[in-house]
């Protein structure tokens, strides 16, 4: 297992600064995002970052013209097909910088298709939806030899996927295609699991990539989620992925605050 982190929680004035605090405080792998220009701000990060760090994931989705775009499951079809495209050239982008993957929330909020119970209800249609643009965008990910992550999201944010067991509903449904995975998130399974250690052997052959935050929303370590618990089935697991921090930083000082969370991850791996 391999630390990443955010590039945006990280102190810095410039991307190439980030890079070295990353690099000198001993981090693995930097997980890029795609608000402030989509593909474009990507690949001036990478640019920017020069090799220093690997680049592990991309998170986030925007439409070919850089604008954030979560419409997989949007009733429009241009909008879909504009998510569609702009997570195609993102998954080349990972394909080129050897990244694991892109991690994608299909929908924020509530449904955007009607509910034509007793025909379908609006979660079966967005299955269909989903089914539909995996089978399109699993094939391109694996062709660049990268996946397309499913992030499940907490209640508050997103009523679709909402454990990971939704994530690998869908998978399943669309043939289990190589070139996609899970993207398990461990503030957000403390919320919707009721236990995240099983939730993470069962989904098991599905997850790829970790995002990393306490329940506090901040870093690891603020908190009081049990992440040698999960570390440890990850480690029965041979899991081998990344485990990149997702959160905010607390305090003033947010180097100090880092520095003291990674030293903390780094000592619950041990215990694993």
């Amino acid at each position: 297992m391999k630390i990443a982190l955010q590039l945006g929680l990280i102190p810095g004035p410039t991307t190439a600064a980030k890079a070295k605090w990353a690099h000198d405080n001993g981090v693995e792998g930097l997980e890029l995002g795609v608000w402030g220009g989509g593909l474009e701000k990507c690949l001036r990060d990478a640019e920017a970052i020069n090799g220093l760090v690997p680049i592990s994931s991309v998170c986030g989705n925007a439409d070919p013209d850089g604008n954030p775009c979560f419409d997989f499951l949007d009733p429009d079809k241009e909008r879909r097909r504009k998510a569609i495209e702009g997570s195609k050239e993102l998954l080349k982008f990972c394909g080129e910088v050897g990244a694991a993957g892109q991690i994608v929330p299909p929908i924020f909020g509530g449904p955007k298709v009607p509910d034509l119970s007793p025909y379908k209800t609006a979660i079966e249609l967005e299955d269909g939806l989903m089914v539909a643009a995996l089978q399109e965008l699993a094939p391109h990910a694996a062709a660049h030899n990268t996946r397309f992550l499913l992030e499940p999201l907490n209640r508050y944010e997103q009523h679709y996927l909402r454990r990971l067991a939704d994530a690998q509903r869908v998978i399943e449904r669309a043939g289990a295609p190589e070139g996609v995975g899970i993207l398990a998130d461990l503030f957000h399974m403390h919320i919707e699991e009721t236990s995240s250690p099983q939730a993470l052997r069962d989904a098991a052959k599905y997850v790829y990539h970790l995002h990393l935050a306490d329940n506090t929303r901040h870093e690891p370590g603020t908190g009081d989620i049990d992440f040698v618990a999960a570390f440890r089935v990850l480690s029965e697991l041979n899991f081998a992925g990344w485990l990149a921090y997702e959160c905010s930083i607390s305090g003033e000082d947010k180097a100090a605050s880092l520095a003291k969370s990674l030293a903390f991850v780094r000592d619950c791996l041990t215990k694993k």
